[in-house]
């Protein structure tokens, strides 16, 4: 909710939008409207196709990337979280290299074989990886800056290795932005880094607060998906009309002075914040930021991997947490999960914030 809650504009449009109806199941101006918008602005890509949430856009990704190249194996990367979808709950095995296993119940071995493991940051790894599944791999997923396991940022010359290592060998590159996308920046990652990916999923913030998620890429390739193509993909709820509403309404919002606003107000939190903890007996930990995005984490280290984060992390967290409840600050209970900061955090709020800290 990069606009905070109940955005008065959003909101006016969506209890307009009620008024006219609020599910379909026939075609209507709303997606199409979103759809010329986003694609307008985003040269990378020709075409989205709308879906319920970030989960389904990497499944129907997935679907996309073998229908179009002929191959049936993936590369993912411990760290990276792509959704719940059981080729994608999938975890390094205790082998070699690319081995994995799943890491939920209800998820198949014989799925897990097609989902190949890896670690981030070791270009070298991805190569073996691919040398060894030759011709097998149809897409790499990455999130270009993963946020699902705290905020490992990934260094340009990798993702750019990223992009070189599929070019070389007919690989599909997928960036996973369904968290950095309209967030860091309105191109997200691939505006940051000019690492351009082949596929692209979106998610949560396109819809305003209201469930939605999205792939997108160019024509040759999204014409894959029916009607056009053979690759099925279909939702009777996918694109529904106040979802692409709410998300038109939100994403207008979002130019550059917005996105400078948003990172100064980021600054104003984080140094708050890191004065607090100098402050209070919590002078192990920093923040880890990237624009509007924030992670609490008691280490000085560089954090690419989840070999790299803190083992003492979730005890830390814990004293943490309570501490911030009971002077009436919520942070997500999960140590794993990150912050985020909108643009409803304005001065009032940061100056409740300080009150709320220091007393």
């Amino acid at each position: 909710l990069i606009l905070g809650h109940q955005n008065s504009l959003v909101k006016e449009k969506v209890i307009a939008a009620m008024d006219n109806g609020w599910s379909y199941g026939a075609c209507e101006k709303y997606s199409l409207e979103l759809a010329e918008f986003i694609v307008s602005k985003l040269k990378f890509v020709d075409q989205i196709r709308f879906v319920n949430s970030g989960t389904e856009a990497v499944m129907s990704a997935i679907r996309l990337a073998r229908g179009y190249t002929g191959k049936s194996k993936i590369i993912k990367f411990d760290g990276c979280y792509h959704g719940h979808m059981d080729s994608m709950l999938i975890k390094a095995g205790s082998g070699l290299a690319g081995t994995s296993t799943s890491s939920s119940a209800g998820v198949t071995d014989k799925t897990g074989e097609d989902t190949l493991i890896c670690e981030l940051g070791d270009l070298q790894k991805v190569a073996d990886i691919i040398k060894a599944h030759p011709n097998q791999i149809a897409a790499l997923f990455i999130e270009p800056l993963p946020a699902n396991n705290g905020i490992l940022i990934q260094g340009q010359e990798y993702l750019e290795g990223l992009r070189k290592l599929c070019d070389e060998n007919d690989i599909l590159l997928v960036f996973d932005e369904v968290i950095s996308g309209f967030r860091v920046s309105f191109g997200g990652m691939v505006e940051k880094t000019g690492v351009i990916p082949d596929i692209v999923t979106y998610g949560k913030i396109i819809g305003g607060g209201f469930p939605v998620g999205a792939l997108a890429a160019k024509k040759e390739i999204m014409e894959c998906l029916a009607p056009l193509g053979d690759v099925y993909q279909a939702g009777t709820l996918s694109a529904n009309p106040v979802a692409m509403i709410a998300g038109l309404t939100n994403l207008q919002q979002l130019n550059d002075n917005f996105y400078q606003d948003l990172h100064t107000k980021s600054q104003n939190y984080y140094s708050l914040l890191n004065d607090w903890l100098q402050q209070n007996g919590f002078n192990d930990y920093r923040l880890i930021t990237y624009e509007s995005l924030f992670w609490l984490v008691p280490s000085d280290k560089e954090i690419i991997k989840p070999s790299l984060i803190p083992e003492n992390l979730m005890i830390r967290f814990d004293q943490l947490f309570k501490i911030f409840l009971e002077k009436g600050i919520y942070l997500s209970p999960n140590a794993y999960e990150i912050g985020f900061v909108s643009s409803a955090h304005d001065e009032k709020v940061l100056e409740d914030l300080k009150s709320r800290l220091w007393n």
